[in-house]
């Protein structure tokens, strides 16, 4: 992958793809929609799991406007101010057909950020390019969901630029300072799915907090990490 990074990209994409086909169709478990904290405050349902979301639209304002460079981080802190208002009026009445509006400005965030990792790591010109497909396909997977009731390609698009953005970060040396925030933003959205998993067992413990509330901030710092990555990095002497 050293030698020729961006065919074995594509290729990886190409295979990681057809694996799915013999897959069994994956479905949406309506259970998920059914949150462990579900108090409502000032009128407005599931209070926490709405509220949370704030952290999302305050990052991707801030970078909007102060880092917004190229196609990749315009399409980046766009999304995440649109996770805020789309998880936001998602867990006002959770359903299939408000999860649509949840899921897809989370599609644009990580087709953005694989993209911008390897921009950064691998080749500019190569990462701007990936960033077309990886949106068509994320965009694509939903609509495919609405469609067919078949989340097998929803969760290629969510999963596939994670494990690539790991491989990529042990792989490649960085071009610019601070890839420390790399590895913060990935560790923190890993401990999100896992507050997310834990959503009923932690909500159980005194009935303070959920999980899915605590997954919302955890996201949203990683989000906020990646934030800190652009307003802080500068080109490493004599590697660019």
């Amino acid at each position: 992958m050293r030698d020729r990074p961006v065919p074995v990209m594509y290729g990886l994409m190409i295979v990681s793809l057809a694996a799915l086909l013999p897959l069994p169709p994956l479905l949406q478990d309506q259970n998920y929609h059914e949150f462990a904290d579900q108090r409502e405050l000032f009128g407005i349902s599931n209070f926490w799991n709405v509220v949370s979301n704030l952290p999302f639209i305050a990052v991707g304002a801030v970078g909007l406007l102060q880092v917004r460079r190229d196609a990749t981080t315009t399409v980046l802190f766009t999304g995440l101010f649109l996770t805020g208002f789309g998880s936001s009026y998602y867990h006002l009445n959770p359903s299939d057909s408000t999860l649509f509006w949840d899921r897809l400005p989370m599609t644009l965030c990580f087709a953005a950020i694989l993209a911008a990792v390897v921009e950064e790591r691998v080749d500019a010109r190569a990462g701007a390019m990936l960033l077309r497909p990886l949106l068509g396909i994320g965009i694509f997977s939903l609509l495919l969901w609405r469609w067919t009731d078949d989340l097998r390609l929803y969760a290629w698009a969510q999963f596939f630029p994670f494990l690539a953005l790991v491989l990529i970060l042990r792989l490649f040396p960085p071009k610019y300072t601070g890839a420390s925030f790399w590895v913060v933003a990935a560790a923190l959205y890993a401990f999100a799915k896992l507050l997310e998993y834990l959503d009923e067992k932690i909500f159980s413990v005194g009935s303070i907090v959920s999980g899915h509330t605590l997954k919302h901030l955890a996201a949203a710092s990683a989000a906020f990490a990646i934030l800190r990555l652009f307003q802080t990095r500068r080109p490493i002497q004599g590697v660019l």
